[in-house]
């Protein structure tokens, strides 16, 4: 039976703009390197407006995956981590790390939604790209 990674990180946000639209802003390497910047990324299923999922190492060996879900008007982008940190970690080390990983990927989500929505008004429809 294959080992649960110490690390595993869910999240899910609503986003009021178009997945496509979400996944432009996952495309360049260079978000990346901004929104992870502690992780080396290989991409290894480009799934389009769909989303990315990449192969994890440094900070973290594992796997990452950005899901869009086309919703209503908008895109549930769901995330997920699923890792170790690299060599043997105390209880307490998983435990702050996951806790970490927990905010950082809540702050991408709600980084995005601000970002994308550009102060859309509630109940009015996404603009498109």
């Amino acid at each position: 039976m294959p080992a649960v990674p110490s690390v595993d990180v869910v999240d899910e946000t609503f986003l009021a703009v178009p997945p496509e639209a979400v996944a432009a802003a996952f495309a360049p390497p260079e978000a990346w390197t901004r929104l992870w910047p502690d992780l080396i990324l290989d991409v290894y299923l480009d799934r389009g407006s769909q989303g990315l999922r990449w192969t994890v190492g440094g900070a973290l060996v594992g796997t990452m995956e950005v899901w869009l879900e086309p919703v209503l008007d908008g895109t549930l982008l769901h995330y997920f981590l699923r890792a170790d940190l690299p060599g043997e970690a105390s209880p307490r080390r998983v435990r702050r790390e996951v806790r970490r990983r927990q905010l950082a990927a809540k702050g991408v989500s709600l980084g995005l939604k601000m970002t994308l929505e550009r102060g859309r008004e509630p109940g009015v429809p996404p603009a498109l790209p």
